[in-house]
């Protein structure tokens, strides 16, 4: 296994040896010889190892291990990191196990940023490549979740994914490694584990050369996948109108012209939470205003286009800012709100107006507008509903739903980066002018 190895580093990794690396270790078997392996071929690396508390004095000792394993054995530096798991997955609702891999990940970035690590290696394997798509074969997945592990993701790379658990286990006894068995490998109430124990020997048995035609399959699918990215490329191309702070907006007629709208959605917008898939093949035809929701993105129909917003932050909606005197600079989510005393008017824009300041009721308000708002639009006679505003001004409903209104004693001032007030504008007989600007 050494020299093929070594031939793999040469031919598909020949960047890592003039690294730093940051190779994350439990004390298993593979993720051992693979320091093991990196050490014999002099590539240069330190060791992180994460203690997740989760397995009591086990814990401990697989922490006293990788120490004296990275100290004494591979004379390298070696991190090590606590966490309490627990109580992280508790608070972040979340799964030991996708708590665990957050925590670990996150870490792992930290200490490459802070400490200028090139890349951080993992010791994921061919069998665990082959776990990886059954799992998300069972659960259902499109084209990508089928075509393995990366071998190179970012900053993440894994060097032995060419090599069976087999081949590991073999060099392994043959250099008189010792490594640190987990017995959390061994319960089935994991699906990873119960695949691996229950369904990967029979499938091994149903075919001896399974790995190697897994790879061959993997690479058809990788070749498959790059026409399909290719093709959505072009569509995405076409499609795309807009790219800005309300989101996304596509062309629905793009997405109706191609054969099969509903693989180019689904593979247009999987990353975004959406698993209504029917329900967004029918935005293509439906009124404006109708919309699909996940947990995290929304996607709206907006007479011929789709809106694709972010609505994690939706629940600061109802936020508001006091401005308490007109010298205050606030930083708000739509930018910064600055206030100045001027001498005069220069050129206004829809960033910036100029009001008469003894027209206004300190504090003042800065909110998102209501249905019930009503303003007097300057430059215009008589009283304007707000959303009656939005609507003549052919705002999305994306942009209304981000639209703020700054207040005094209950009148609006500013419809903001829209439209001033008639009632707060400066006249002849004004003489103290105050600048507001947002930012």
């Amino acid at each position: 296994m050494l020299e093929l190895f070594k031939q793999h580093i040469n031919q598909e990794l020949p960047f890592l040896k003039e690294c730093k690396l940051l190779i994350a270790i439990s004390g298993g078997i593979d993720s051992v010889v693979l320091a093991h392996l990196c050490k014999v071929i002099n590539i240069n690396f330190a060791l992180a190892h994460c203690n997740f508390n989760l397995r009591g004095n086990e814990s401990d000792a697989d922490e006293d291990f990788v120490s004296k394993f990275g100290a004494a054995e591979l004379e390298v530096e070696t991190f090590i990191q606590h966490f309490d798991t627990e109580v992280y997955a508790n608070n972040h609702k979340l799964s030991i196990q996708m708590a665990a891999r957050e925590l670990r990940y996150d870490w792992f970035n930290d200490l490459a940023n802070q400490l200028e690590f090139d890349y951080i290696l993992t010791a994921h394997h061919a069998d665990d490549d082959l776990e990886t798509f059954l799992i998300n074969f069972t659960r259902g997945t499109g084209l990508n979740g089928l075509t393995g592990i990366p071998m190179i993701n970012n900053n993440i790379v894994r060097p032995l994914l060419p090599f069976s658990k087999e081949d590991i286990e073999i060099y392994a006894k043959e250099n008189n490694i010792k490594w640190r068995e987990d017995r959390s490998n061994e319960s089935k109430k994991y699906l990873r584990n119960k695949l691996r124990h229950e369904v990967v020997p029979i499938l091994k048995e149903i075919n001896p050369q399974l790995l190697g035609s897994f790879q061959n399959t993997l690479e058809n699918l990788s070749d498959t996948a790059d026409i399909v990215e290719e093709s959505l490329n072009a569509v995405a191309k076409r499609a795309i109108i807009d790219i800005g702070n309300n989101g996304i907006t596509f062309k629905v007629s793009d997405f109706i012209k191609v054969n099969n709208s509903k693989a180019y959605l689904f593979e247009m917008f999987k990353d975004y939470g959406f698993t209504q898939w029917n329900d967004i093949v029918s935005l293509l035809d439906a009124e404006t205003g109708k919309y699909v929701a996940s947990n995290t993105y929304k996607l709206t129909k907006h007479k011929d286009v789709l809106i694709l917003s972010d609505i994690r932050h939706s629940g600061q909606s109802e936020e508001s800012y006091i401005i308490e005197k007109e010298t205050e600079v606030i930083n708000t989510l739509i930018g910064t709100l600055k206030f100045e005393e001027v001498d005069s008017i220069s050129i206004s824009s829809k960033d910036i107006i100029f009001v008469d300041k003894t027209k206004l009721r300190f504090p003042l308000t800065l909110r998102k507008w209501k249905t019930q708002d009503i303003f007097r639009p300057i430059g215009m006679t008589g009283k304007k509903k707000v959303s009656k505003y939005l609507k003549d001004e052919k705002k999305t409903p994306n942009q209304k739903e981000n639209t703020w209104v700054l207040i005094s004693n209950e009148d609006i001032i500013w419809v903001v980066g829209m439209r001033a007030d008639n009632r707060f504008k400066v006249d002849d007989s004004s003489s103290n002018i105050l600048k507001i600007e947002v930012r």
